[in-house]
């Protein structure tokens, strides 16, 4: 050992030996370490996946729910403008792209067109004695790229709910 004092001694205090005594210190992750944490996002992506999907077709509708309450908005206005029978007879049945029905409520061709639906989507099916009407929409009808299936109504009080499929 250098005595105190030299340039190189604390260089000799920081090496004091510990016998035997050795400390290996490796830096990473083991194999197995890795195969668990894969397995564990692996499980997360299994289970958020479809709750995910569930959610964007939800988004989904609700562009359709928001134009079905603009033309039932319509059909009410509409028969306060005209009469409740005259109403129900021009509308009742028809889709929204049908100029008819386009006129008599003021829409434009492309004023039902959405990123997922458009305006033969939308079918006015009754319009009952207070002039409120029931819209039925189908994602079925639409020829846009990633429009939903199935259909959903929005009745005379405000609900709005899926329709069974009909074979």
């Amino acid at each position: 050992m250098k005595q105190a004092g030299q340039d190189t001694w604390p260089r000799d205090i920081i090496n004091i030996s510990f016998g035997e005594m050795k400390m290996n210190y490796r830096k990473g992750f083991t194999l197995v370490e890795l195969m668990v944490v894969i397995l564990i996002v692996g499980i997360l992506a299994a289970v958020a996946i479809p709750l995910m999907q569930g959610r964007i077709d939800k988004a989904k509708w609700s562009e359709a729910n928001a134009a079905a309450g603009t033309i039932r908005t319509a059909v009410r206005a509409y028969a306060a403008e005209t009469s409740i029978s005259t109403a129900s007879t021009a509308c009742t049945g028809k889709t929204c792209d049908d100029s008819d029905v386009q006129a008599a409520l003021g829409f434009s061709s492309t004023d039902l067109d959405g990123t997922y639906f458009e305006a033969d989507c939308y079918t006015v099916t009754s319009v009952n004695s207070s002039g409120i009407a029931v819209i039925t929409v189908s994602g079925d009808d639409s020829s846009k790229t990633g429009a939903p299936s199935g259909s959903y109504q929005l009745d005379a009080s405000g609900n709005w709910t899926k329709q069974a499929a009909s074979e």
